[in-house]
């Protein structure tokens, strides 16, 4: 018997990410490492905006998400965003 299973309703957005298409190496690199090709991947993507929010709602404190860093993410929180 096969059964399907879908993504919850507010993951859906994931489906359509770029990052889902290339990978998560570029995502979340080694500590020291440049995030410069995962934040180009982003900046090309049509649902970063949505990614960020989930990012910083969900406080997601590793990787790249919605084109920032996790040091970028901080600094947007605390300057209250």
């Amino acid at each position: 018997m096969h059964t399907e299973t879908f993504p919850s309703p507010d993951l859906a957005w994931q489906e359509e990410a770029l990052c889902a298409q290339t990978g998560g190496d570029f995502f979340f690199p080694e500590p020291g490492s440049s995030v410069r090709d995962a934040k180009r991947i982003c900046g090309l993507c049509p649902i970063r905006a949505t990614c960020l929010e989930y990012a910083l709602s969900h406080d997601m404190r590793f990787g790249v998400w919605g084109g920032m860093s996790e040091k970028e993410r901080l600094e947007l929180r605390r300057s209250g965003r």
